[in-house]
């Protein structure tokens, strides 16, 4: 309706300009007048100006409207102006409308920021944006808390905590996930993520300290090895205590004193000697076991480069070619992409490949099915994944969850330290060692690499 008025209005003032410009004409030319065509002259030029201020004045408002927008300024109204009549009403009550949807929006807009703000500021997560250039953008008082950082304006000023942390912390990738001891009090476990905000790139932090976690965990842990340890010496010092009580019984009763020393039966010497042997196996078998406790205690710190995994596969199954071969064990490679890389110690990921092959090797020994897959996936940004399956025996669901606690074994002949051994060696490559076992169909140890 207002744009039919408008062209209407535009319409009408074309026609009385045209209709004086030809009267003028007529008259002067015609009728030889002068004073009317003057008139007529005057006439046109105010509906000229006239129209032009009609047509000028709606894109005025327009032009203030889109300002109004452009600068976020919705405190304009627009009003009727008395010269333009009421043609431009219900553009001035449209502009209107659209200002106070804007406004109650705007409204909305703060109100939510100002509630994400307050959360952000009363989460127990320390949380810390910054931009490629290091400026910081968000940290709230959890962080500040953690990070005990004053006037902390810029990511560098991490370094004054730890400049090991800030330089791990800057390497990070998007979904990355680190942990890190920067104290005794402070162990870290820092996320990143990667986002877009005003045309620049930004990095999201998020930091919790794991301490008390870590510290609850270890005594829990402390507690289960004391209960190993104390079963295994236990198991070794009560029949040795034992035995020596019956050696002194035995010596007591089957010996005798003579000039020239002292003279023992014939039962009793054997006996004597069953159990000297007996304290000499206990005693051996303590000693393995304290230093299979010292092998779980003193993995070294990996040594970190980029190694093929064709490579690491071809040296593995070279170093148990002959074993292999005496139990018709066959080695089976896939990899994907052929070129798959991962950043690791090329000799411990060895002595994990080795042992995960040897229980694969016992699984599938009395298998029709003696074959075991070896398999590397480059999953991109998720990181490398390594692979041991085999179709053996495989592990009941009530031993799965126990296989990685030290000394815990199934076999009668293990120490139950190999896979604790390789867990360990996994969490020093900031990885992890996870199994899968479906009895009787198949087993899968999944070694991830981030």
């Amino acid at each position: 309706m207002v744009y039919k008025r408008f062209s209407i209005g535009i319409s009408l003032r074309i026609i009385l300009i045209v209709v004086s410009i030809f009267l003028g004409i007529w008259l002067h030319y015609v009728q030889e007048l002068w004073l009317a065509p003057g008139i007529l002259l005057l006439v046109t030029g105010f509906l000229t100006g006239e129209m032009i201020y009609y047509v000028n004045s709606i894109n005025h408002k327009l032009a203030r409207f889109l300002d109004s927008i452009r600068f976020m300024d919705f405190s304009s109204s627009f009003t009727s102006d008395s010269k333009m009549g009421g043609s431009f009403r219900e553009v001035n009550m449209a502009f209107n409308e659209v200002m106070e949807v804007f406004k109650q929006t705007r409204a909305e807009k703060e109100e939510q920021m100002l509630f994400l703000q307050v959360i952000v500021q009363h989460i127990n997560t320390g949380i810390i944006s910054f931009n490629t250039e290091g400026k910081i953008g968000i940290i709230n008082n959890a962080a500040k808390h953690l990070l005990q950082i004053p006037q902390f304006r810029d990511i560098k000023d991490l370094g004054k905590l730890s400049p090991k942390l800030l330089r791990e912390v800057v390497e990070m990738k998007p979904g990355q996930r680190i942990s890190f001891k920067v104290n005794a009090n402070l162990h870290l476990i820092v996320q990143s993520a990667a986002l877009k905000m005003g045309g620049k790139s930004w990095t999201l932090l998020s930091l919790q300290n794991i301490n008390a976690e870590l510290q609850s965990n270890e005594l829990e842990a402390w507690q289960n090895l004391t209960k190993v340890l104390r079963h295994e010496i236990m198991n070794s010092i009560t029949p040795i205590s034992s035995l020596v009580d019956s050696l002194r019984t035995i010596l007591d009763e089957d010996s005798y004193v003579q000039q020239e020393g002292f003279l023992i039966k014939k039962d009793g010497f054997k006996d004597i000697q069953e159990g000297l042997d007996t304290i000499a196996n206990r005693s051996r078998g303590l000693v393995t076991f304290v230093n299979a406790y010292r092998d779980y205690t003193n993995i070294p710190e990996p040594k970190k480069e980029l190694v093929q995994v064709r490579n690491l596969f071809e040296n593995v199954t070279g170093l148990m070619r002959e074993e292999l071969k005496s139990n018709q064990i066959d080695i089976q490679t896939e990899l994907l992409p052929e070129e798959t890389e991962v950043l690791c110690d090329a000799d411990q990921i060895s002595m994990i490949l080795i042992n995960l092959i040897k229980n694969a090797c016992e699984s599938v020994q009395n298998q029709a099915d003696r074959s075991i897959i070896l398999r590397g996936i480059c999953q991109g940004d998720m990181g490398t994944m390594i692979q041991v399956e085999d179709h053996g025996a495989g592990i009941i669901p009530e031993a799965l969850e126990w296989i990685f606690v030290p000394f815990y074994t199934t076999k009668k002949t293990g120490s139950g330290i190999g896979l604790a051994i390789s867990r360990q060696i996994m969490n020093l490559h900031r990885g992890s060692l996870q199994a899968i076992s479906i009895p009787g169909e198949k087993t899968v140890f999944t070694m991830n690499f981030k």
